[in-house]
């Protein structure tokens, strides 16, 4: 097989992210999210240009899951990342999150899923995305009645990052 110059993995991943980035534009300009929808957004919370408080930074060392469903505010969307106030335990943090560290986003309500594969730092040019759904243990569950959460997929056993599943959040028919 020959080698693939025009890089098709990362013209899919970009074309995947834009799918995101004009989900939060719409959001941003109504200001809410329409009927149902709600999104759970897992990103490497070490990836270059990911700002969140020294906080989250130390409790979720590795990756972390946010929920924007009811609780959200000034949210402002560009070409490359994303910003968001939303409340952790009552405390009000601000977020900014580059499309590039996003791991995963789910909408529940309509099991809709996209997953990627983000590469560390220094192998970020080779970055691929992978197929979904992933059948993989769960390891970001959302408690009951929270509306904005993050949980760790940091086992502290890992080298790099781990898929994470989101199988737990579909609807059971």
């Amino acid at each position: 097989m020959g080698q693939d110059h025009i890089r098709y993995d990362i013209l899919a991943q970009d074309a995947l992210r834009s799918v995101i980035r004009k989900v939060l534009i719409e959001v941003a300009a109504t200001g809410a999210l329409p009927g149902d929808h709600h999104f759970f957004i897992t990103f490497l919370t070490g990836a270059p240009g990911v700002r969140i408080s020294q906080h989250l930074k130390a409790k979720y060392a590795e990756q972390m899951t946010i929920v924007v469903q009811h609780q959200f505010w000034d949210l402002k969307v560009t070409e490359t990342l994303f910003e968001i106030g939303l409340s952790f335990s009552d405390t009000p943090e601000k977020l900014v999150i580059p499309f590039n560290a996003i791991r995963g986003f789910y909408d529940p309500s309509v099991n809709f899923e996209l997953e990627f594969d983000v590469a560390a730092a220094e192998e970020e040019e080779t970055a691929e995305i992978t197929a979904y759904p992933v059948a993989t243990a769960d390891k970001t569950a959302e408690p009951e009645g929270e509306t904005a959460a993050a949980k760790s997929g940091d086992d502290g056993k890992k080298e790099g990052g781990s898929v994470v599943s989101l199988d737990s959040f579909r609807k059971k028919n």
